[in-house]
């Protein structure tokens, strides 16, 4: 029985790791393609880290590694690689955790420094080309105009502005998409969060069954 669910656990948690090593690689390609590209831009001049490319090639380079040890840890039955996998997945929850807290108690200081920094890119529009490229691909997506409405362009309204004398600022229209969503972001950010738990889980029960499995055999 021992050596039966010693050999589940070790092939559930490799396939569930290497399904998202093979996740994370292909987000780290579309983070490359995007850095090549370069057509996003850059929205907040004072983040000029913050954009979509370098997010990706982030998030997708941390999946990788941390699926990389459970995958290693897992078909390997090597238990440092195995609580390497723990300790990181328990960092990554317990940062997400946090990082929702602030974001929560901090909402409204937040929303002021989004909108100050929108309002400051928007002045940068014609003299910095990745501003430029940023701003009108989101006007273009999004079909919207300007930070709060359209009377935001000082000059006038560039031309990926859509042409309705009623269209909504962009800030504005990213809110009410976020809100209007609410639940299915809640829904993803829990089966995300149930998701690692799993993966400590099985980790954990792995590096156990491990020992119990050694001790067995008296090695």
């Amino acid at each position: 029985m021992g050596m039966s669910s010693l050999k589940l656990l070790k092939y559930v948690l490799f396939f569930f790791n290497l399904l998202f090593w093979v996740c994370g690689c292909c987000i780290l390609g579309f983070g490359i393609y995007f850095l090549v590209q370069n057509t996003y831009g850059v929205l907040f001049r004072n983040l000029p880290f913050l954009t979509l490319g370098n997010v990706l090639v982030i998030v997708g380079s941390i999946i990788m590694v941390v699926a990389f040890l459970g995958c290693m840890g897992s078909i390997k039955e090597n238990k440092c690689l195995l609580m390497s996998f723990f300790v990181l997945l328990m960092i990554i929850l317990l940062a997400e955790v946090t990082l929702a807290i602030l974001l929560f108690v901090y909402e409204q200081k937040l929303n002021t420094y989004v909108a100050e920094g929108l309002n400051d890119s928007i002045q940068h529009y014609h003299s910095d080309n990745s501003t430029m490229a940023a701003w009108d691909f989101i006007q273009s997506h999004l079909q919207c105009c300007g930070v709060n409405s359209s009377s935001d362009w000082i000059s006038g309204p560039p031309s990926s502005c859509p042409l309705d004398a009623n269209i909504q600022g962009c800030y504005n229209k990213a809110k009410s998409w976020f809100h209007s969503n609410f639940l299915y972001i809640g829904i993803i950010t829990i089966c995300v969060c149930v998701i690692q738990v799993l993966g400590m889980s099985f980790a954990l029960t792995l590096n156990c069954q491990i020992d119990k499995t050694s001790q067995a055999l008296g090695l």
